[in-house]
């Protein structure tokens, strides 16, 4: 069968480096780090004591007190992307076929907070279940696919995906293909996290996966830096609206660029530690090329993974020599992720609008923190260091990897 093309019409996030789209883009452009103390709870005690937290967040501007009590941090920052992406999209919702709209939505853990908040307070008690009604609903990975669909009336597919830090990546890459199936118009995808809790710093710290560098967290992101030590925890949501493209075009939608392609893949190696040589990073951006119908030499960006861990920064550039052959020195690279920090399963989507905002402005934001080379990467391939590049992007690829060895890659062009 013909499968029918899909572009994007519509984008919105807050993220540490800002609370919107146009905000954040501009602080990726210049090179901003979103890294501080953390502020949420007493870290002093813990090995890591700084993360990039969301910043300047008011729940009141977007939920009445009531409302905001029923759902957990992650939900809300679902929210909060969806609707300045729906916004940006300006879809008439008065004249759409609602039940033509989907949600799919990624978060790899959920609400922690609330499981810690609700376990704490039941422990701390007199032995008696009072669990807070909405404990379940808060918590779920799943309800905030739920939870937006319900805002806006989207009677389409909806459902969550989880793939540790690939469960946004995922989203998307499941969104295109049920848009190209013809089983939905247009479907709302991204993925939102709110991990920067007790559990989840301790939890990654006992790990030994985060950088200690307490001293001065705005360096401590060094993706393919010699002197990297773990990854930098990061919070926030990203959201793009994927539409079918004579959809768009009918009614007239500002198009940013179409999404041509989307790939999985398992490493089938380690529970957390990625393949040393990258097998599965590479089998998953082969597939997404082919599923693109592109060659390497075709992709002018990648966002990578890019964690800023020994082993995975490694493994990943192992991938993109295997795949990528001679282009690969002709690629523009960068890791967000030291500027954004690592959002887990937010992760994916807020890299995917970098790549649509790379496509747009023909600008790769930079990898800062690089102060040494590491003599295990090869350092001829450009990875746009410490301050962007301009540069005409016409294909961007993104990669997401996450625990368990799940592998995603997007792709993105220009029209």
């Amino acid at each position: 069968m013909e499968l029918r093309r899909v572009v994007v019409t519509g984008i919105g996030a807050i993220t540490p480096l800002g609370n919107d789209v146009p905000t954040t883009w501009e602080n990726l452009v210049k090179g901003v780090s979103g890294a501080g103390p953390i502020t949420r709870f007493d870290a002093s005690k813990f090995k890591t004591s700084f993360a990039c937290e969301v910043k300047g967040y008011d729940p009141s501007k977007y939920f009445d007190v009531k409302e905001a009590r029923k759902i957990d941090l992650f939900t809300q920052y679902a929210v909060v992307a969806a609707d300045e992406a729906v916004k940006d999209s300006k879809l008439d919702l008065e004249v759409e076929d609602k039940n033509q709209i989907g949600v799919i939505w990624g978060a790899g853990i959920g609400g922690i907070k609330t499981i810690y908040d609700g376990v704490r307070e039941f422990c701390e008690g007199d032995g008696t279940p009072r669990f807070n009604p909405f404990f379940i609903p808060k918590m779920i990975a799943d309800i905030a696919p739920g939870y937006i669909s319900i805002r806006y009336g989207f009677g389409g597919p909806n459902f969550g995906t989880i793939a540790a830090c690939a469960s946004s990546t995922n989203a998307i890459a499941t969104a295109l293909d049920q848009i190209r199936l013809g089983r939905a118009d247009i479907i709302v995808s991204g993925g939102s996290e709110a991990a920067l809790a007790e559990p989840g710093v301790g939890g990654f710290t006992s790990m030994k996966a985060l950088s200690t560098r307490n001293d001065d967290p705005k360096t401590a992101s060094r993706p393919f830096d010699k002197g990297r030590d773990g990854f930098v925890m990061g919070e926030g949501g990203a959201c793009l609206i994927l539409e079918e493209y004579e959809h768009a075009k009918k009614r007239g939608a500002h198009i940013y660029c179409e999404m041509v392609g989307g790939a999985f893949s398992g490493d089938a190696y380690h529970l957390t530690a990625p393949h040393p040589e990258g097998d599965g990073a590479a089998r998953v951006m082969a597939a997404a090329l082919k599923d693109a119908h592109l060659k390497p030499e075709d992709v002018d960006y990648i966002n990578v993974h890019g964690t800023s861990t020994p082993m995975g920064d490694k493994g990943e550039v192992k991938a993109i020599l295997k795949v990528f052959g001679e282009s690969a020195y002709k690629l523009n690279i960068s890791s967000t992720k030291s500027m954004t920090g690592h959002l887990l399963g937010a992760t994916g989507a807020l890299e995917a609008i970098v790549c649509v905002k790379a496509i747009e402005n023909g600008i790769v934001p930079p990898t800062i923190n690089h102060f040494e080379d590491d003599p295990e990467i090869d350092n001829k391939l450009n990875f746009t260091f410490n301050k962007m590049q301009k540069r005409d992007v016409k294909v961007a690829l993104s990669n997401t990897f996450g625990f368990g060895g799940h592998n995603s890659t997007v792709i993105f062009k220009a029209l």
